[in-house]
């Protein structure tokens, strides 16, 4: 069994889609699994235990007919016996139908899925992992939608390990913040980024009330502004730069605390079952967390997360410490 997985969307998307390939290669444990995604999210399956192989297509840049013509070429090429894709956009839809993939799975909505042959019911208003899991009803697979689950490679874990060391952070004694930044929302508009007046008053909060414990800021590719600032704002914090998504599970897995925008550190804190407390602006967080006692998602009240309030971040943060 050969199943394609076409899965447009960020880091986040493809973590939060892991469940959905985890089942699939249950049921199937002799097949393969490929998965076609935007390159930038193409380092999320560092971490990904079922995948066989990650092709990559800008499904959001402007393709010409040469584009999907390539597309189609490897479609055709690597014979799928079954393909699932995100989304309703009509020209995947009719690239799958083109393919000649017997096994064609997707959402109910949209024009796309007059070209599947199993279309399933969009349930948008639930966690994520759980709209993503449903599809899985097209393969007629009907168990219950697994927990986030990553394996970190063990060359990850000892970079980790010295990390910590030279940070003066051991095991179970550090907390993490990503103050947050996306060029892509920024430009959608979208607000992703916690002020760096406002993380100072939770540092010196948390540093009065528990000196022992380090505070460690994660910078991204795209986070050296608000890094600076906070390093600024707070010049006790350590910084540390992960080179790529393992590296970064690693450092969260051991850290007793994470506190961070809606983003890729999030859903690999639930991952590896972190302590997590989530800053979300417009975002329901109850789309982007599970129900358990180890996440917390706060909401901001005006749909901006810069407008959150130090004291509520503080209180959630004594309420996992207690």
């Amino acid at each position: 069994m050969r199943v394609l997985a076409l899965l447009p969307g960020g880091i986040s998307d493809q973590i939060l889609f892991f469940p959905t390939l985890d089942d699939i290669q249950a049921q199937y444990p002799n097949g393969e699994i490929d998965v076609i995604v935007e390159p930038r999210a193409k380092g999320a399956y560092r971490v990904c235990q079922s995948v066989n192989e990650v092709l990559t297509f800008d499904y959001k840049d402007r393709n010409g007919l040469a584009d999907f013509g390539n597309l189609l070429g490897i479609l055709r090429d690597r014979e799928y016996d079954a393909a699932v894709a995100l989304g309703g956009s009509s020209s995947i839809g009719f690239l799958l139908w083109m393919s000649g993939i017997p096994l064609r799975v997707g959402y109910a909505s949209g024009l796309g899925q007059l070209f599947l042959s199993n279309p399933v019911p969009l349930k948008a208003e639930q966690y994520t992992a759980q709209m993503y899991h449903d599809l899985l009803q097209g393969f007629g697979i009907s168990s219950p939608c697994p927990n986030l689950s990553i394996r970190i490679p063990q060359s990850d874990i000892d970079w980790a390990h010295t990390q910590r060391q030279q940070l003066g952070a051991t095991d179970g004694s550090y907390i993490l913040i990503h103050g947050g930044s996306s060029p892509r929302s920024q430009a959608k508009g979208i607000d992703k980024i916690y002020p760096a007046q406002k993380w100072q008053k939770i540092v010196e909060n948390i540093t009065q009330k528990q000196p022992n414990i380090s505070i460690v800021a994660i910078q991204g590719p795209d986070d050296a502004e608000i890094v600076a600032a906070m390093k600024e704002a707070c010049p006790d914090i350590k910084v540390i730069l992960p080179p790529d998504l393992g590296k970064l599970a690693a450092i969260i897995a051991s850290a007793n605390l994470i506190l961070c925008v809606d983003s890729a550190p999030l859903q690999l804190a639930v991952a590896v079952g972190t302590y997590t407390v989530g800053l979300f602006g417009p975002t329901n967080p109850a789309k982007c967390l599970p129900q358990n006692d180890r996440c917390i998602g706060i909401q901001s009240p005006t749909s901006r997360v810069s407008d959150i309030s130090p004291d509520e971040v503080l209180k959630q943060v004594w309420t996992i410490d207690n």
